[in-house]
């Protein structure tokens, strides 16, 4: 403020009226000071402003780390705090967003400083909120405590299992997610229900943990397929574990989907650009953030708001599958 007021010629109170909109300040003085604001790119200290006003009109996104999976959901979050008033402050801790927790951590340093609310992508826990309006995305241990909004995993597993299915396939791998996840959780859950319903039993032997990321997914992939009784199709949790099932194949000589069918979850936009393309079950990420805005800016304007929102997920059909012959 001091460089403003040098520069305009006026007193470090008139450029504080001009910057908080208050009045007793002539046009052209205005003018003047706004327009050396302009030409310095001065911007007011949010910490400084929220001492003053107990407000900062941002929100925070908070990840343990950004992947495919937070920034569509960021990117939703985004387009819906348009017109809204707020800002968007999308924030990680990097290497220790792995540590059970990490969502205190991040609140305690932000909450009510920086952000007046926060959306919290796949926590740990869902008991923070470190006195700020808090809305919980796809959390660990699933609905509870926090409004939440996720999608319907257990329907869209079941679904990709079905396609597999109805393309003649049996022998039907699972390389499933994290155990600790309930997102995990109920995309195995939906596998079992569908094979059940089609009288098979699940070949135990098949079902192994991918754990939602390429490199813990790349052993036990190509344990599936270097196998002599391997199967003819596999269900991923997820899209990352499916494309590395893919490399795998192919690194090993097995063509997909002539000698391999696979089926992904989630439908981030890398899913698309693989070769080939990949089938997988779409999770509106994007509208899942954009919810989860809209629920926060809710919670803040006193608004009566959902505890849960669960959005429906749907089967995209590319050409990792083909009908077993």
């Amino acid at each position: 403020m001091a460089d403003v007021a040098r520069e305009a010629g006026v007193s470090v109170a008139t450029v504080s009226k001009v910057v908080n909109g208050r009045y007793g300040v002539a046009q052209s003085t205005l003018d003047r000071v706004q327009q050396v604001i302009a030409d310095l790119g001065y911007e007011a200290s949010l910490g400084a402003s929220s001492l003053r006003s107990h407000r900062t009109n941002v929100l925070g996104i908070l990840v343990a780390e950004f992947e495919p999976f937070s920034t569509e959901l960021l990117k939703g979050a985004s387009s819906a705090i348009t017109q809204t008033g707020y800002e968007l402050l999308a924030y990680s801790g990097g290497a220790r967003g792995a540590d059970v927790g990490w969502e205190r951590r991040y609140l305690s340093r932000l909450g009510g400083t920086l952000i007046d609310g926060a959306i919290i992508v796949t926590p740990t826990v869902v008991d923070a909120s470190n006195g700020i309006p808090v809305v919980a995305v796809d959390p660990h241990t699933g609905p509870s405590g926090l409004p939440t909004v996720d999608s319907d995993n257990f329907a869209g597993a079941v679904m990709a299992t079905q396609y597999l299915l109805a393309l003649g396939h049996r022998r039907i791998s699972l390389v499933g997610g994290r155990p600790d996840l309930e997102s995990a959780r109920l995309r195995e859950a939906g596998f079992r229900s569908a094979m059940a319903d089609a009288g098979l039993d699940v070949d135990e032997s098949l079902v192994v943990i991918g754990g939602y990321r390429p490199e813990t997914a790349d052993q036990p992939a190509r344990e599936l397929l270097t196998r002599p009784d391997r199967p003819t199709a596999v269900f991923a949790a997820n899209d990352l574990s499916a494309i590395r099932t893919i490399e795998v194949a192919r690194e090993i000589g097995l063509r997909v989907p002539d000698d391999l069918s696979v089926v992904g979850f989630d439908n981030v936009p890398e899913s698309a650009l693989c070769d080939p393309p990949l089938t997988t079950i779409n999770q509106p990420l994007r509208d899942i953030g954009a919810q989860a805005l809209r629920l926060l800016v809710d919670l803040l304007q006193g608004t009566d708001t959902p505890t849960h929102v669960r959005l429906p997920t749907a089967l995209v059909e590319r050409a990792s599958c083909r009908a077993l012959v």
